[in-house]
């Protein structure tokens, strides 16, 4: 029986976890919170519960040396340490994670060790990848060239759910993983022409998106879009965006908490103050001053305004004390977690959509469409859990099958990973609706 090693056991490990035991797989979860990995397992007969931390690489040598595969679900800067480990002992290894040029750099290593280390085989990256990559060949094989390219994903609550909260928001991932994503800048091609959006301006660059079955969902950019060119071996592209779907109304109340300064990484001692007073004290105002005034004059806005009525109902005008000495990014992302985790009885939903503008050498062009919309199951899996942890767990048995047989350091935009995860997929009831033939004069925004 072949045994994969799954390296934490965070909100997207069960999926995988159950789906490798379903399939015959020897499954062991290591992890800080033992509890955690026996509370997944249930006592399942191929099933093992280490407690670990990353700081014991001894133990992590040991394990991924008695294991035929090594699931890395840690944050990515660990990344590098456990692809270190799976070259040094020939393991192949999987992750969802972003590669970065730390993990770029091992390509060689891992060829001459005879593994491969996938990466960005989830959902955002992942699906994504996947999905696009599999128009993209598919209009080239038939003389086409992509002339616009628009990729879009959010991880949202249900329609039903997002009405319970200003921010028509509830989390069903890392709300530090949000808000750090917050901090990012942007840039993308549009017409020919690059475009750069500071941070400080990436919730005002916003678009209005009606995606099929849900309702209008506002946009904005998702980091830096123009290396897909070259990812996606797309040259000829003269737009191309990356952005990432919320409800109408996120990015005002985000815009307005990040230039209050609730996102920064810097650290603030609130040990003595409520959060009252530190708003106060952001404002730069006296904390028995009308504060609703001064937030609807300090960032011009009106006396009850959506962002002030966000922000009363997080408790960040309440007389509650802090209590901390921390990062206002960490402040921010407790009171998040406190108030706007998905409950056990709620769906999340997963939305994305790809958009090409294609035009081919007998001169025709088309407009070409693909949507998928998911749901969790309340009480089961969130939608995040299982569209980023299923593509990985169907990478994990094709590796182990011999069915992908790459070496070197991967990402999956090439048929051999891309087709078969997608038919796994939608064995698994998470595919893309693809429609071809739109009217040219179809546009997304």
């Amino acid at each position: 029986m072949k045994k994969v090693l799954i390296l934490g056991a965070g909100l997207v490990v069960k999926p995988i976890a159950r789906y490798l035991l379903d399939h015959g797989y020897h499954v062991t979860i290591a992890t800080r919170t033992k509890a955690k990995a026996d509370a997944i397992f249930r006592n399942h007969p191929n099933s093992q519960s280490i407690a670990w931390t990353v700081d014991d690489e001894q133990g992590l040598e040991r394990m991924i040396e008695e294991h035929d595969l090594v699931v890395s679900l840690l944050p990515y800067r660990y990344h590098v340490m456990v692809a270190m480990l799976a070259i040094k002992h020939k393991k192949n290894m999987v992750t969802t994670s972003y590669v970065k040029k730390e993990m770029q750099d091992l390509d060689e290593e891992a060829r001459k060790a005879g593994i491969i280390i996938l990466n960005e085989i989830g959902l955002d990256p992942g699906i994504d990848h996947m999905s696009a990559k599999k128009i993209i060949d598919h209009v080239h094989a038939n003389g086409g060239k992509v002339e616009e390219f628009y990729s879009i994903t959010g991880a949202l609550p249900a329609p039903e759910v997002a009405v319970t909260n200003p921010f028509k928001y509830k989390f069903s991932w890392s709300p530090i993983g949000v808000l750090l994503a917050g901090n990012n800048d942007g840039r993308y091609l549009r017409g020919g022409r690059e475009y750069y959006v500071p941070t400080e301006h990436l919730f005002k660059l916003r678009s209005y998106v009606h995606f099929p079955n849900v309702s209008v969902l506002e946009v904005y950019p998702n980091r830096d879009s123009i290396p897909y060119r070259e990812l996606y071996g797309i040259p000829e592209v003269k737009t191309i965006f990356r952005g990432t779907f919320r409800y109408p109304g996120w990015s005002d109340i985000i815009d307005t908490m990040k230039k209050l300064g609730y996102f920064k990484e810097e650290e603030v001692d609130a040990t003595d103050m409520t959060y009252r007073e530190l708003l106060a004290k952001l404002l730069g105002v006296g904390a028995s001053d009308d504060l609703e005034k001064a937030l609807a004059e300090k960032m011009n806005l009106p006396v009850d305004s959506l962002q002030e009525r966000a922000m009363k109902w997080l408790g960040l005008l309440d007389d509650k004390k802090v209590g901390v000495k921390d990062s206002l990014i960490n402040i921010t992302g407790k009171l998040m977690i406190d108030k706007m985790m998905l409950e056990g009885d709620e769906r999340d939903m997963v939305v994305m959509m790809h958009f090409f503008r294609v035009k081919y050498d007998n001169g025709k062009s088309e407009v070409i469409r693909s949507t998928m919309l998911d749901f969790g199951t309340p009480n089961t899996d969130t939608s995040v859990a299982r569209t980023v942890s299923l593509p990985a767990a169907a990478a994990v048995i094709m590796i182990l099958e011999g069915k992908i047989d790459l070496k070197g350091v991967h990402i999956p935009v090439v048929p051999e990973i891309y087709n078969p995860v997608l038919d796994k997929l939608e064995e698994l009831g998470i595919k893309l609706d693809e429609e071809y033939g739109l009217p040219d004069s179809y546009a997304i925004f």
